[in-house]
């Protein structure tokens, strides 16, 4: 199992015909350096499809996951300065489902108005 410490979130659309080497060339020089054991998540325009890049110490995985209807609910802060945004492992499944992360802790409880 690779280990993955630390996820980001990377708001700029990528080309999906980029692999590791040009998304981790895109990583370091964004935001100046690629971390052991952290993930780098990348989208394409449409939010159609994903891509993971993870430094796991020695070199690099690419894995991707597409969508067949629907799109993966992406940053909304996609055009501002911020390069890329942590998410946590839970905002990570939840991302990777189409389901709306920025959303959980809102949703996690009901209450009455």
């Amino acid at each position: 199992m690779i280990r993955i410490d630390a996820l980001w979130l990377c708001t700029q659309p990528q080309d999906m015909r980029a692999g590791a080497d040009r998304l981790l060339s895109t990583v370091v020089n964004t935001l100046g350096q690629a971390q052991a054991h952290h993930g780098y998540l990348f989208a394409n325009a449409r939010a159609t499809r994903l891509k993971l890049l993870v430094h796991d110490g020695f070199g690099v995985w690419c894995a991707t996951r597409r969508l067949h209807a629907g799109r993966f609910v992406w940053s909304e802060r996609a055009s501002t300065a911020a390069p890329a945004l942590a998410l946590s492992a839970e905002q990570f499944n939840a991302l990777a489902l189409g389901l709306p992360w920025q959303r959980l802790g809102e949703l996690s409880t009901i209450t009455r108005s």
